[in-house]
């Protein structure tokens, strides 16, 4: 604990000591009609080789450069350049936004890509960054184009199945993947039918997804994290979307409540709700589907309201309300509901070279099942987080650090197969302090960072440093690494052995885990893991990119619910095995494997195509185990051509396959009694349920997968701001039969998807 408030007395302390007294000229550049920020547009001294390129914001920052009078300039493609006559004195702290006009002719070709630019000057280890454009381009399912949909076909995702299946990521599970809403956690970003998350595409202004290898900026997960930020809404006019298919209907609205003009300050709002109807429309246009429709059903609402200051500074309050059911009638029902508020600031202070960024937030999550054995199963995780960030440019050098805090309690009941009921309820603490230095030297750039992680309620400290560095070898050829180390308090509330996992909760670091581990004492509760990551990009002339990566994550401490838990852990079975009596178990995990991605985009073409090679293991102490997402071979094709500038025409191909996953097979069966009155029960007059023989964990494996989607198109402009678009679409065209799995009760065959045509219709005003 004293560690922590060293570390973070430390950094304020950064903030105050010398950072105020250079030279510096920083600001925004934004559309001087729109007024939404230009990312990656260049700044610079005119007549110079000095100059910089804006960050994600729009920001900008020009330092370590002598006194005098120069020329600013901005520089984008489509848009007027502008300059700006600016005399400096030492010790100057200037504040200068840039408003851009878009060129009146419309450029067949970006000359300056954006992506290409962050590449170059970001080490961005296994990272993507995908936009609503990227989204668009992917076949739709259902008519409706969905983040869900695409993150299946970024290197090194792995997902389950289409129905309620999960996203594991280069090994990791779900549990394991931090999603991040404009700063707040999002426990459960996925609905259950597999194709549809929580985020609407028309409120996403852009999302970070990192496989693995993240610097100390985010933490309290071992795996992945998904970072995702909307949009403001529009800043000069009433607009907004309505759209209808047969799986959903949606409606976006937004706009200004004081309209934007440059040099002043502006507010805007944006509201999202959706609504889905797949469990009414299934049994009439896709009986085929499942004997029991499709039962499923999801709505959502986002809003949001943003204040913005003319220096660039602005404040930002949003709320949602995110809700699935399944209902499966006679076999199990089952439903979450997740709500929060929060507020995002940006702080931009006169005469200070600090960027102050921060927010705060409350959420509640709950997840409740009921099977056939009436045995109620429920999690429930909900609490507030806050932190603040500040950063310091240094001409391309950057210093960022900040803090984190985070308080919530957590319950959950569970019956494992042997009926043992497992759960209790937590309240936990969590502090961070992180720090991290991007130094260019050269064509090199590094980013040694490290965070320093409190874990009040299980009074453990971690010391978590991580480095990342990206060598610029020439124009078109880079290298780059990443080694960290990551721990988290949080684990599943179901086994992650059982294929399908419709009931997804969350456990603070349970108390009942052995003490010891493969003869090796158990001194933490934490789950832990190291990354190794090495990988190189090749541009290919100016419209493709190959990126090949390398990785390793090493999870050496991991903890499961214990599937083979039939003693109470009380006194009168303390002679019994601790693996037979303990709620939890430890496990090792091993993931390992090569990630390449190649992209080729150049008008009106688009090309992307992903192939993975994965090896995942797990050790329990007893026996070593590939668990069920382990996918040796995983191939995503992606297509998409544009026809026409005026009434374009979208035609896109998705193809995937992947090799098969393992399953426990049966062995047989058994007459199951759980003795509940007793070792004098009269067991030759009591009727026993179906027990069952398991072979060796995950000595199985299922049939391989593929599938091919089709979708086309079409947009018709009525005018200026108004336009129709429809869409039809073919998810899983040649009709594939792709196994999820085998219920063994009934002995039947589940599949997923079968062939689902689709169609619909969207008006944008």
């Amino acid at each position: 604990m004293k560690k922590f408030f060293l570390l973070v007395s430390l950094l304020f302390l950064l903030s105050n000591f010398g950072f105020s007294q250079k030279t510096e000229i920083r600001g925004f550049v934004y559309d001087k009609v729109t007024g939404e920020a230009i990312q990656f547009s260049n700044v610079f001294f005119q007549g110079t080789s000095y100059g910089v390129a804006t960050d994600l914001n729009g920001f900008y920052s020009l330092s370590k450069f002598q006194p005098g009078t120069y020329t600013l300039t901005s520089t984008f493609v489509g848009y007027d350049t502008v300059h700006e006559v600016i005399t400096v004195k030492a010790g100057d702290i200037f504040n200068r936004n840039m408003y851009l006009t878009q060129v009146a002719l419309e450029l067949d070709e970006v000359i300056i890509n954006s992506k290409k630019i962050e590449s170059q000057t970001q080490v961005k280890i296994s990272k993507i960054k995908i936009s609503t454009d990227d989204i668009a381009k992917l076949p739709t399912v259902g008519a409706t184009p969905d983040l869900a949909q695409y993150i299946q076909v970024l290197p090194g995702v792995v997902t389950s199945g289409d129905k309620g299946g999960q996203i594991y990521i280069r090994g990791g599970t779900p549990i394991q993947n931090k999603v991040i809403l404009d700063g707040m956690t999002i426990y459960n970003p996925f609905h259950s039918l597999g194709l549809f998350s929580v985020f609407d595409i028309d409120m996403i202004k852009n999302i970070d997804v990192y496989a693995g290898g993240f610097d100390a900026e985010y933490g309290d997960r071992i795996s992945a994290v998904m970072d995702v930020n909307s949009v403001d809404g529009n800043k000069t006019r009433l607009a907004g979307k309505i759209g209808t298919s047969p799986f959903s209907s949606k409606l976006i609205l937004n706009g200004p409540l004081k309209k934007f003009k440059a040099k002043e300050g502006s507010s805007n709002f944006i509201f999202a709700a959706r609504n889905s109807y797949l469990d009414k429309t299934a049994p009439v246009l896709y009986n085929y589907a499942d004997k029991n429709g499709l039962p499923y059903s999801f709505n959502d609402l986002y809003g949001k309201v943003s204040f913005n200051d003319a220096s660039g500074s602005s404040i930002k309050l949003f709320g949602f309300s995110f809700n699935d059911k399944v209902d499966y009638t006679g076999i199990t029902s089952y439903e979450w509901g997740s709500v929060g508020i929060g507020t995002q600031f940006l702080l931009v202070p006169t005469g200070s070279s600090t960027i102050i960024e921060g927010h705060l937030s409350y959420s509640n999550y709950r997840i409740d099942q009921l099977e056939l054995d009436n045995l109620p199963r429920y999690s429930l995780i909900g609490g507030f987080e806050g932190g603040m960030k500040f950063s310091y440019y240094l001409g391309n050098d950057l210093i960022r650090y900040g803090f984190d805090l985070s308080g919530y309690q957590t319950d959950f009941r569970y019956y494992n197969a042997a009926g043992r009921r497992i759960g209790e309820p937590e309240n936990t603490t969590n502090m961070a302090a992180f720090f991290k230095y991007k130094k260019t030297l050269g064509n090199f750039i590094l980013v040694p960072s490290v965070r320093l992680q409190y874990y009040a309620s299980l009074q453990e400290t971690s010391i978590e440093p991580r480095f990342g560095a990206k060598y610029n070898a020439t124009e078109f050829l880079r290298f780059k690494l990443a080694v960290g180390k990551y721990t988290q308090d949080l684990i599943s509330a179901f086994s992650d052995r059982d294929v399908v996992n419709l009931f997804y909760g969350f456990l603070t670091a349970p108390d009942d885990i052995p003490n010891h581990f493969d003869g090796h004492e158990i001194n933490s509760r934490l789950q832990k893991a190291m990354h190794y990551i090495i990988g190189t990009e090749v541009d290919i002339k100016e419209h493709s990119t190959i990126n090949l990566e390398g990785y390793i994550k090493d999870f050496y401490q991991l903890t499961n619910i214990n599937r083979n838990k039939i003693f109470d852990d009380t006194p009168d079975f303390q002679d019994k095995p601790e693996y037979l009596r303990s709620d939890f178990i430890i496990e090792q995990g091993l993931a390992y494997g090569v990630n390449f991605h190649y992209v080729f985009e150049l008008k009106p073409f688009y090309i992307w195509f992903v192939y993975d090679l994965a090896f995942v293991e797990r050790y329990d102490g007893i026996i070593t185990y590939t668990p069920h997402w382990d996918r040796r071979h995983n191939i995503q094709f992606l297509f998409n051509v544009s026809l026409g500038k005026k009434s374009p025409v979208d035609l896109s191909f998705r193809w995937n396959y992947g090799s098969s996953f393992p399953f426990t097979q049966t062995q047989g069966f058994y007459e199951y009694l759980d003795f509940s009155q007793g070792i004098t029960q009269d067991y030759t007059a009591t009727n026993g349920d179906l027990g069952i023989l398991y072979g060796d964990l995950n000595g199985g494996r299922l049939p391989s997968y593929h599938r091919l989607d089709i979708s086309l198109k079409k947009k018709w402009k009525i005018n200026k701001h108004n336009s129709i678009e429809g869409i039809i679409s073919l998810t899983n065209a040649y009709d594939r039969d792709n196994m999820f799995y085998f219920d063994r009760v009934s002995n039947e065959r589940i599949d997923q998807l079968p062939i689902l045509p689709s169609a619909g219709v969207t008006w944008s005003f």
